[in-house]
């Protein structure tokens, strides 16, 4: 099949999150298959066009003044320029699959001017972004625009259950619309030979001590506040414990300022915005993740810790760790968090159990190659049944 991928972001354009590497890594993934893989998405400082492992991407430039849907309109007329000239140099496109709101108006308009019904993935939505919570403005139209993209699609995929759930909770989705397929991870992509105390020791942490690091947005989503209002009942249970904050977001002034009134801002480095080679290096030195989300549409970081074999503590919003077999699952409240590592840092094998278990999943469940299987089954079975 000639495939069409249509993206805000890549690993190999501008990227902004965790959407990047999935689109990416699927793609490629596809094209190991045998699929004629072609990436729209917006050009950054790459050239217009590159065939990257296998996968070709066709980049637009995009005025980047006024705010996110002045920006997007912009991108989506770009997109479908490109896609009707290359749909007239590699011919007709078999499927087109978006991802995430911002490309639904560019895939309404080649549904309807070439008859290509879209395939949409949804990796979370402005409602779980806003803490669960529906938004005003902007956001209000980030909803709609998301709500659109469901009705028009010929089929919607997730990557949780939990996420199925809330888009037939907030958008009235049919069940039969929807599919689940998680995310994945290419095996050995975060796992780092490394001194993990020298790591430590360049954030002026001992070797010894023990490292919890968050990694993600510092948004209510994420939940990083809660992390920081577990850290004194962590350090009464081991006062030498300490803990990095990777991402920027609006919630980080809130979190630093909350530590220095909790009197634990030592023991806490809030580094902003990281190099993906500062992440890789923290993944691996750090003694166990924490994910404390309020709202988890999959969790990415959760594979990539497992990747490196280290433990995860998460809250239940993160429904893809099993509670006590590869992981701790918290109630969304810095009391149960807290609980959850003085447990696994007071009990060293029970964290190298659960790590252990939850590496051995990553072939076996979340592998890119199994997820593309999926994947084209889904555009089969829709193919089959006129969706």
């Amino acid at each position: 099949m000639r495939i069409g991928m249509l993206s805000w972001e890549s690993l190999y354009s501008i990227k902004v999150g965790g959407v990047a590497p999935c689109v990416s890594e699927i793609s490629e993934a596809l094209a190991r298959r045998g699929h004629e893989v072609h990436v729209f998405t917006r050009r950054g400082e790459f050239d217009s066009y590159d065939k990257i492992n296998g996968v070709h991407y066709q980049r637009v430039d995009v005025d980047c003044s006024g705010d996110i849907l002045a920006q997007m309109n912009r991108m989506c007329d770009a997109l479908c320029d490109r896609f009707d000239a290359v749909q007239k140099l590699f011919g007709k496109f078999d499927v087109v699959h978006g991802h995430d709101w911002h490309p639904v108006p560019a895939l309404v308009r080649i549904k309807q001017d070439y008859g290509l019904p879209f395939f949409l993935t949804m990796h979370s939505t402005e409602w779980g972004r806003n803490g669960n919570n529906f938004g005003y403005g902007i956001s209000q139209e980030i909803s709609h625009r998301e709500w659109w993209g469901c009705y028009e699609a010929s089929m919607v995929i997730v990557t949780t259950r939990r996420m199925h759930d809330e888009l037939m909770w907030i958008f009235s989705l049919p069940e039969d619309k929807i599919r689940v397929i998680p995310n994945g991870i290419i095996g050995g992509k975060m796992r780092r030979g490394l001194d993990a105390g020298r790591v430590k020791e360049k954030y002026g942490i001992h070797p010894m001590a023990p490292l919890v690091l968050f990694c993600g947005r510092m948004s209510i989503q994420k939940g990083p506040d809660l992390l920081v209002e577990a850290v004194p009942r962590i350090l009464r249970n081991r006062s030498d414990a300490r803990f990095i904050f990777m991402g920027e977001g609006g919630m980080r002034s809130d979190c630093e300022r909350r530590a220095r009134e909790l009197g634990v801002a030592e023991a806490c480095r809030f580094l902003g915005y990281t190099s993906s080679t500062e992440k890789s290096e923290l993944v691996n030195a750090c003694d166990l993740m924490c994910v404390p989300s309020r709202n988890e549409p999959f969790g990415v970081v959760v594979l990539e810790a497992w990747d490196a074999c280290k433990p995860v503590v998460a809250t239940e919003a993160v429904s893809i760790i099993k509670n006590f077999e590869d992981g701790l699952l918290a109630y969304v409240q810095p009391e149960s968090i807290a609980w959850c590592i003085n447990r696994l840092l007071s009990n060293p094998e029970e964290m190298t159990r659960l790590a252990r278990a939850g590496c051995s999943r990553i072939d076996s469940e979340f592998s890119w190659d199994r997820i593309a299987k999926s994947t084209e089954d889904v555009y089969e079975y829709a193919k089959q049944h006129d969706r």
